[in-house]
């Protein structure tokens, strides 16, 4: 590993010290597709980012980069966006994000533990102020009984505070990674808007 990919796993490694974490991650609500004032969520986010002046990255194993570019759809995305990391091998997660070997080892790339570096580590390489990240399996091989297909994590980080939420998705490997997109970015207009102020739905 390069000193580059050192000072990433090192920086991250001490960010999610910092960070509190939660004892479990999220459950996903299954809802449908939702809109706020004929806003797509992925607009409704950039929008979001840039009334508050603040920058997205995403770190991505089973979406590949398709939350990057479901964001990358909206004009004007080039100003909250300026970079993301598919993360598809272990070794992608500890050198571009700093995932830590320790944690793989243990509890797997398909982890809460893995999604909350995910996204921790991916802010502090993009110096950004949110990261969203994914792992899971989408699909139709590479389940078990323990990490069953469909299981995705999602890890969100907006300044300083991570959470995951836990998802269990039925349909084809397009369709699961599609909800992951859908789960991620209303994740994250949850956790900028607050509690009070999110897209109104549960």
């Amino acid at each position: 590993m390069d000193r580059k990919g050192q000072g990433v796993k090192a920086q991250a490694a001490n960010l999610c010290e910092e960070i509190e974490a939660r004892a479990e991650a999220e459950p996903c609500a299954n809802i449908e597709p939702m809109e706020r004032d004929n806003e797509s969520l992925e607009e409704h986010l950039v929008k979001l980012l840039a009334e508050r002046g603040m920058t997205v990255t995403t770190a991505e194993s089973c979406t590949g980069g398709l939350i990057a570019g479901t964001i990358v759809n909206v004009a004007g995305a080039s100003d909250v966006l300026n970079e993301g990391y598919v993360t598809y091998s272990n070794e992608a997660k500890r050198r571009l994000v700093g995932v830590s070997a320790k944690t793989l080892e243990q509890f797997g790339a398909v982890s809460e533990q893995t999604a909350r570096e995910m996204a921790a580590g991916a802010a502090n390489a993009a110096n950004a102020n949110v990261a969203l990240s994914a792992t899971g399996i989408a699909g139709p091989g590479g389940g078990s009984a323990e990490k069953p297909v469909g299981l995705v994590y999602i890890g969100c980080f907006v300044d300083g505070e991570v959470r995951v939420k836990e998802c269990r998705f039925t349909g084809s490997r397009r369709e699961n990674r599609e909800r992951t997109v859908e789960e991620a970015l209303k994740l994250a207009v949850e956790m900028i808007s607050g509690p009070d102020k999110g897209i109104g739905i549960g």
